[in-house]
């Protein structure tokens, strides 16, 4: 898909009055989310309005409607690495997924924006990574002081770890607050951390008084994740599928079906939460044949998205069996296609 990027520079923000309320939302229990939410509202800052006041409001995926009109109260409202919205009360969007229109008609509306303020590249590894290039060309903002936060978000939502041991052992600073994120104790836990990451070392930020408790139950709660995906998983044809629709494992580490299982190249898995039944499609980045299948393709034939690479689709919570079926329907057709390309 080529880069859809807007040519005209618009905007007249000092008609604005003395204090501006730019809402960020962003992809919520995401690494890259959060960070997205960081990079924007320093860029902005910097860039646009020094004494905007910024409000953060995570997004999830989920069935349904993904975007309440009541919620894009700001004087400036910005969505980063999550769905388009064509709501005139959007102001700014940066995303990178390959499914990130809801409808054709989001698109056409996305391609018709000439406001210089609505950014898509699906190229990139990581909205973060996006964001900065787009804020240093674009509008003459430094990424330098962010660089190893931007460095982290390609590292972890490109999935470029050396091997799965790296990503499942998660030694590093930035693995670990991505564990924290994804298992967010309550919903003002990330919106207190994006201020952080936009102007702290990472290391730093895990030694924050509301941080640094959390980090001990949750390294106990991945040794454990491990051991259930170790009976829960089984890999056939190239192909993982486990089940951990009884467990309270939403947030495990993506890549223990990879860890376990080496010789695998897709993974297919169901978890739930209290709102949601998810089925996760992912490749193994370390998978001894080339991935061949476009996961966002087949994700969204069930209203779900994502990457090439790895997608997702969300179920209501009382639709566990028509979870079950799509999951089985993918974790069939994806080893169908191994058995082929193995010929």
């Amino acid at each position: 898909m080529p880069r859809l990027w807007p040519s005209r520079v618009g905007g007249n923000f000092g008609q604005l009055g003395n204090r501006l309320k730019v809402r960020v939302f962003y992809h919520d229990k995401c690494f890259d989310g959060a960070s997205s939410a960081a990079l924007f509202s320093r860029f902005y800052r910097e860039r646009i309005r020094e004494d905007a006041s910024f409000v953060f409001s995570g997004l999830l995926h989920r069935a349904g409607a993904l975007f309440d009109e009541s919620h894009f109260d700001g004087d400036e409202n910005a969505i980063v690495d999550f769905k388009y919205s064509s709501s005139p009360k959007i102001t700014w969007w940066f995303d990178h997924h390959e499914s990130a229109f809801l409808s054709s008609a989001d698109a056409a509306h996305f391609e018709r924006d000439e406001s210089n303020r609505k950014f898509y590249d699906p190229a990139f590894k990581s909205c973060t990574s996006f964001i900065a290039m787009i804020a240093q060309q674009r509008f003459g903002f430094d990424p330098g002081p962010v660089a190893d936060l931007v460095h982290w978000t390609d590292i972890i939502d490109g999935a470029l770890y050396a091997d799965a041991k790296t990503a499942v052992e998660m030694q590093q600073p930035a693995m670990k607050l991505t564990m924290v994120i994804e298992s967010a104790p309550d919903q003002g836990f990330v919106p207190n951390l994006i201020p952080l990451l936009a102007v702290k070392p990472l290391a730093a930020i895990l030694e924050e008084p509301f941080v640094a408790p959390l980090l001990p139950p949750l390294m106990r709660r991945h040794e454990i994740s491990i051991e259930i995906l170790r009976q829960r998983s089984e890999c056939k044809d190239g192909t993982i599928f486990f089940d951990i629709t009884d467990q309270d494992l939403e947030g495990y580490n993506k890549f223990i079906p990879y860890y376990l299982h080496p010789e695998s190249i897709y993974s297919v898995g169901l978890s739930k939460s209290s709102f949601r039944v998810k089925v996760s499609v992912g490749s193994n980045p370390w998978a001894p044949l080339e991935p061949a299948v476009n996961l966002a393709k087949i994700c969204e034939r069930y209203g779900g998205g994502g990457h090439a690479r790895v997608g997702a689709i969300s179920f209501n919570v009382n639709q566990h069996a028509a979870a079950i079926k799509a999951s089985r329907e993918i974790v069939n057709e994806l080893r169908a296609a191994v058995r082929t390309q193995k010929g």
